[in-house]
C-alpha cells in the first residue's frame, strides 16, 4: 500500500464552525488508512500553514475537512497550485456545492426538483417572503453545514430571530420552502458518467429534528438503510442524486440530501462534497449496505485523489 499511495496526508480540523466534526472524521480516516497499510499522517489545517503542508512532503492528501476553508474550494485551489493530488471535488464543484444558493440556481436550471427559495438580507421584507414561500419555512446560512444556524420557522413572529441567527454566519441568508415528509440521503462515488449512487438512507430523528445533537452525539436517531421504498421510487431518487452531483461538477465522492413529501415526490436540499466520516456518519453506513467496509471506503476514496484542473501544455 505504501508504494501505491506514497506518503498520504489526512487534512482535518481546520478553521470552520465544523472543526470538531472534522477532527472526528479525520481521526477515523487516518486510523482506517493506517490499518490498511498506508503511510498516512494527520495534518490539522487549523494549526499549520501551507508552507508546513509543502514541507510535509505528501504525495497526495485525503480531505476530511468540513465547511469553510476545506470544503468550499479555497483549499482545493491551493492544492491545484501546489500540484498535490487530493480527494473529492475540485474548486468549481466544491464552491458551487458549498453555496446553497448557487446550488439551487444550478439545479433549477437543470430542472431538478428543489424547494422554492428566497435570499434574505438585512433590508428584506420578511413578511412578504413568508407570504410567498408560506409557513413553515426553513432559514439557513448558505455556506454552513451540520445544521449550524438552521431554524424551522412556524410563525411570522419568530422569522426575524431566525434570520438574525443565520446572519451570524453569512451576509446573505437562505429562506426555503418547508417540505413535510421523510428525510433521505444518498451517497455518490465516482465522476461524470461513472458516478454511482449507493443505497438510500432514511433518517428518523426524534420529533423530526435532525440537529447537531442528533447527528453527532446522541444515539436516539434511527437510520434505515436501504430505505424502505418501492423499486421505481428508489431508482428515481438514485438517478436524481447522480444528476444533481454531475450538474454541480462534483467528483470523487459526495452526499445528496432529500426530503420525500407525502405525495411521494423527492426534493433535493443540498450537496455535501466532503461528508462526515465519524462513527455516526451516513456515507460509511451506506457503503456498508453496499458491502464495503469503512476501511475499504477510505481506500476507495483515496484511490480517486487527483488534481482536477487541466494544466496547459507548455512548449
Amino acid at each position: 500500500m505504501k508504494g501505491k499511495f506514497g506518503r498520504v496526508g489526512v487534512l482535518y480540523g481546520g478553521h470552520s464552525a465544523e472543526r470538531e466534526v472534522s477532527l472526528m472524521s479525520g481521526r477515523g480516516v487516518h486510523e482506517a488508512l493506517c490499518n490498511s497499510g498506508i503511510d498516512a499522517h494527520l495534518f490539522d489545517t487549523g494549526r499549520y500553514t501551507l508552507v508546513d503542508l509543502i514541507n510535509a512532503g505528501f504525495d497526495q492528501v485525503f480531505i476530511a475537512l468540513h465547511g469553510r476553508y476545506g470544503e468550499d474550494g479555497t483549499l482545493q485551489g491551493a492544492l491545484e497550485l501546489l500540484n498535490i493530488p487530493y480527494t473529492g471535488s475540485g474548486p468549481l464543484g466544491s464552491s458551487l456545492s458549498m453555496d446553497k444558493i448557487m446550488t439551487k440556481k444550478v439545479w433549477l436550471q437543470q430542472q431538478l426538483p428543489t424547494p422554492e427559495y428566497a435570499v434574505l438580507t438585512a433590508d428584506s421584507d420578511l413578511e412578504r417572503v413568508a407570504q410567498e414561500l408560506g409557513l413553515p419555512m426553513i432559514i439557513k446560512p448558505p455556506h454552513e453545514g451540520s445544521t449550524l444556524g438552521v431554524t424551522r420557522v412556524d410563525e411570522l413572529a419568530t422569522l426575524r430571530q431566525a434570520y438574525e441567527l443565520a446572519a451570524r454566519y453569512d451576509e446573505e441568508v437562505l429562506a426555503e420552502q418547508f417540505i413535510e415528509g421523510r428525510e433521505l440521503t444518498v451517497a455518490i462515488l465516482g465522476k461524470g458518467k461513472s458516478a454511482r449512487a449507493l443505497p438510500i438512507i432514511e433518517i428518523v430523528a426524534p420529533g423530526g429534528n435532525y440537529d447537531y445533537e442528533h447527528k453527532y452525539v446522541s444515539n436516539d436517531t434511527q437510520y434505515v438503510c436501504p430505505a424502505q421504498l418501492d423499486s421505481v421510487l428508489t431508482d428515481t431518487i438514485l438517478h436524481i442524486a447522480e444528476q444533481a452531483y454531475v450538474a454541480l461538477s462534483c467528483e470523487g465522492w459526495g452526499r445528496a440530501d432529500f426530503m420525500l413529501d407525502s405525495a411521494g415526490k423527492p426534493w433535493l436540499l443540498e450537496m455535501n462534497t466532503s461528508p462526515g466520516m465519524t462513527s455516526h456518519s451516513l456515507v460509511p453506513m451506506s457503503a456498508k449496505a453496499a458491502g464495503m467496509s469503512y476501511a475499504e471506503l477510505c481506500v476507495a476514496i483515496l484511490s480517486t485523489a487527483s488534481c482536477k484542473v487541466q494544466r496547459p501544455l507548455v512548449n
